[in-house]
């Protein structure tokens, strides 16, 4: 299972406003269609959408971000953290009236 950013519409934005990187390198660190970031570069969607600083979120670093700009091929990694994983909960037992 690969990691993606908490909010990761808001860091679509992010990104888009703030760096030259290409629509498939964020639609694949966010988790996102490519379309669907096309749709929020030209304001389609998500128009009301505050961008989220994933440098300042502990998601990127600033070095991360100029590398994949430099080189349109490469990916964005998120930075490991040291979060714990959400558990999944059983379903347990049922009601039955």
């Amino acid at each position: 299972m690969s990691q993606h950013p908490l909010m990761p519409k808001a860091t679509a934005v992010w990104l888009i406003d703030n760096s030259v990187l290409t629509f498939e390198q964020i639609a694949e660190f966010c988790g996102l269609h490519t379309l669907e970031v096309q749709a929020l570069a030209d304001g389609d969607v998500g128009s009301r959408i505050n961008g989220a600083n994933p440098v300042v979120h502990n998601e990127l670093t600033a070095e991360e971000i100029k590398r994949c700009e430099e080189d349109s091929t490469a990916r964005l990694q998120i930075k490991s953290n040291n979060l714990p994983q959400p558990k999944k909960r059983s379903k347990g037992p049922r009601y039955t009236p």
